[in-house]
């Protein structure tokens, strides 16, 4: 062969072998990338090819599949009361994709998550056409039911844990989005979810305020700030004087700090809780110190990146500052920032005893015949506290509600006993625009257990300026979601 030939045949040879090269990688190394890319058409025509399993809360479905009648998809997703529960399931679009647990679930409802393989495979043997699994939920439909209700048209949010096992009973942000809307592929869903983009609709109803939106807990936080007091030696009995001047002076600094309710110079831990004296909560965070108050608040679940429920939660912040702004951290402002399920995790440690569940909202995975593939299993994230600094947290909670002077008595329930903690937090700048309304909250039925820990937030309403304002606004709503557990378990 003479060597223009030979340099051919050679250049050809390396060609195919390229050609094998990368042949190979897509199949082997690739293969399984590009499955489940989200650009691949395929990938969406085979996932609504068939009815999608179903997400389950209470041994019901609250979401389904329908026929559709034009395009490449065969089925589109369905929900009952789409905007109570997208929260908590998220959307799945022909044309948008999905979220949240339709997303992190989406193998186990389409029936090709890895570990039903030996399933589809005797399917396929016998003909049957494969099926999705379903998603069986911690969710509790009538808690559900009271915190949508009662958040009604105003913008806030709800989350509601059982204290012994971290189960999620309620997931609630308002305003809400119905993902029904634009499940489907036509122009109609395309306007249907460009209708609810934040850039048109600055409500933005695809934000789920529960998990992904954090806010200054004001008021609320000051049970964190007693935890960290009692359990540094700060401050032993609650019902000691503090040796707290009124106005407290923000320390390296002229600022005054003041109150606005209540006989707060030299108030005892409880009184000081009870009407939310701002001076004893800064100066006890201020004794405590940033290091210190750092530490307890991680202990109740804050600054973690990962909390994943499954759905990951946006962390929240306890920040490193200094002194006069770790004053202001331990009264919930300045830049300490909390979920609302964040501080249902506070109320839920306190009245677990000070131990810390963590929350998950999927109890279990099911095959289409129904075989369980996979159990949550209640997980500890901490002791918070210890048992007995708990005890004098929940004795602290409780006066709340059930003093006539307290802040939290729209709280209280008949024959249950009720512990909470109002707050008011500053919003805008300079405090200009109205505050956030919170309500933290648990029950406690004569047995002593504790099936239910609440956190409520609204972001507006027609709140006055002080605690009260968490107790009128939130409060009733707590109320509601507590009594709806309760009366469940009936």
């Amino acid at each position: 062969m003479n060597k223009p030939l030979r340099r051919i045949a050679i250049f050809c040879g390396l060609l195919v072998l390229t050609l094998l090269l990368r042949d190979n990688y897509l199949q082997y190394v690739k293969a399984d990338t590009l499955a489940s890319d989200d650009d691949n058409r395929r990938v969406n025509i085979t996932r609504y090819a068939t009815p999608r399993g179903d997400i389950i809360v209470d041994g019901k479905a609250i979401t389904g599949s329908v026929e559709t009648t034009s395009g490449d998809y065969k089925y589109k997703r369905t929900w009952t009361n789409g905007a109570m529960w997208a929260p908590v399931t998220g959307y799945s679009s022909q044309a948008f994709g999905a979220n949240q647990l339709e997303r992190l679930e989406d193998g186990i409802l389409t029936g090709n998550d890895d570990r039903l393989f030996f399933r589809n495979t005797l399917d396929m043997l016998t003909g049957k056409k494969k099926e999705g699994g379903s998603v069986v939920t911690t969710l509790n439909a009538a808690a559900q039911k009271a915190a949508y209700e009662g958040l009604g048209d105003k913008k806030g949010a709800v989350a509601a844990i059982d204290p012994a096992t971290g189960k999620i009973l309620a997931l609630v942000s308002t305003p809400s989005y119905d993902p029904s809307k634009f499940a489907g592929a036509s122009d109609k869903d395309a306007e249907a979810w460009k209708a609810v983009q934040k850039k048109n609709n600055p409500d933005d109803p695809m934000l789920n305020r529960a998990l992904r939106e954090t806010y200054p807990p004001g008021s609320t936080f000051k049970v964190v700030t007693a935890a960290a007091a009692l359990e540094n030696g700060v401050a032993s009995g609650i019902d000691d004087a503090t040796k707290t001047p009124d106005p407290y002076q923000l320390p390296g600094t002229t600022t005054d700090l003041t109150n606005e309710h209540g006989e707060c110079e030299n108030a005892s831990l409880r009184y000081a809780l009870m009407v939310s004296c701002n001076t004893v909560f800064a100066k006890l965070a201020d004794s405590v110190g940033n290091e210190k108050m750092i530490e307890q608040a991680q202990k109740f679940g804050y600054n973690n990146k990962e909390l994943d429920t499954p759905v990951r939660a946006s962390e929240s912040v306890y920040p490193e500052d200094n002194k006069p702004q770790n004053a202001m951290d331990g009264i919930g402002q300045a830049s300490n920032r909390a979920t609302p399920l964040q501080m249902a995790m506070v109320a839920s440690a306190v009245a677990n005893d000070g131990k810390l569940m963590k929350p998950y909202m999927v109890d279990q995975l099911k095959a289409a015949n129904l075989d369980t593939i996979e159990t949550t299993e209640p997980q500890e994230l901490s002791q918070a506290v210890s048992s007995e600094t708990a005890q004098k947290l929940q004795e602290m909670m409780e006066t709340v509600v059930n003093n006539p002077q307290g802040t939290g008595g729209k709280a209280k329930i008949s024959g249950v006993t009720v512990g909470g903690k109002t707050g008011t937090a500053q919003h805008g700048l300079n405090n200009s625009e109205k505050p956030y309304a919170w309500f933290i909250s648990y029950a406690k039925l004569s047995d002593g257990s504790s099936p239910v820990a609440v956190a409520v937030v609204v972001e507006d309403g027609a709140a006055s300026r002080d605690d009260i304002s968490g107790g009128g606004l939130a409060g009733p709503i707590a109320r509601d979601v507590m009594k709806a557990v309760i009366d469940s378990k009936k």
